[in-house]
């Protein structure tokens, strides 16, 4: 069942790089590619071209990494795409998403810069910062 952590998608768009995107801005969480509204899984047939294509996406668009794998269930492939939170704010294509419940939200700038984050996530920033990445000092303000 989807939830704040799942998100279930019959087919590949790349649109979906938002659900990537406000997972990554949020907690986390899996979104799944061939698996239908009710979590039955429905598929997809080029699973495998989807596992190389869909990593350089989110590398690309995103500046994440994101874990992708094929799984099978009853003969079917499907894929997984684990994505862990980021401890800076993520855009796509200018605009920054949330994931929040079962649902996917756009936030501005601010909003994103302003999210709350966690003490692990505050430790990373300031690590990076020291390296020179101006971009992480506004998490610590």
């Amino acid at each position: 069942m989807e939830n704040q952590n799942i998100e279930y998608k019959e087919s590949w768009r790349d649109e979906y790089l938002k659900w990537i995107c406000g997972f990554a801005n949020a907690q986390g969480g899996k979104l799944y590619i061939g698996i239908d509204d009710t979590g039955a899984v429905c598929g997809v047939e080029n699973a495998h071209r989807l596992s190389e294509d869909i990593p350089n996406k989110i590398v690309a668009l995103l500046g994440i990494v994101a874990d992708v794998n094929i799984l099978n269930q009853e003969g079917k492939n499907y894929i997984e795409i684990d994505v862990t939170p980021s401890n800076v704010p993520i855009s796509y294509k200018g605009k920054y998403y949330y994931r929040s419940g079962s649902t996917m939200q756009e936030q501005s700038a601010s909003q994103a810069e302003s999210t709350p984050v966690s003490d692990v996530k505050r430790e990373k920033a300031c690590w990076s910062r020291y390296r020179g990445e101006t971009r992480y000092r506004k998490l610590l303000i």
